[in-house]
């Protein structure tokens, strides 16, 4: 009774091994046209109007962003942004001349150590 029983679990696993393998090929042959589709995608002309005007303003504002500046700040803006970095000036040290929307540079000196007298110990 148990031979019938491990015969069924033997074909079972080669059954399960099977579907696997089948399983693992499909997911890559998926995947592999996901991609390709991607990049179709991206380098075919957009054929919707909307998606054609996303495209566009997306490209326009690259133009307008060269810098790292705003774009089309209005005087409002410019000032709420000065007021603020002045905000952070007082409340962090900064001060003038000193660019607060760069990254910190940070300087570590090596401590200085007294050096050992080896001499003066063996003289105790």
């Amino acid at each position: 009774m148990l031979e019938g029983f491990s015969g069924f679990a033997g074909s079972f696993n080669i059954k399960k091994k099977m579907l696997t393998s089948s399983l693992v090929t499909g997911l890559r042959a998926a995947r592999s046209s996901v991609i390709v589709t991607r990049n179709l995608a991206a380098a075919q002309k957009a054929t919707d109007p909307i998606q054609q005007l996303f495209v566009d303003k997306i490209r326009e504002y690259k133009k307008k962003s060269v810098g790292g500046k705003l774009v089309d700040p209005t005087p409002a803006i410019e000032k709420e942004l000065k007021a603020e970095l002045e905000k952070l000036e007082r409340q962090f040290g900064g001060g003038a001349g000193v660019d607060m929307t760069s990254f910190p540079t940070f300087k570590f000196e090596e401590p200085k150590l007294d050096p050992i007298d080896e001499q003066a110990q063996q003289k105790k």
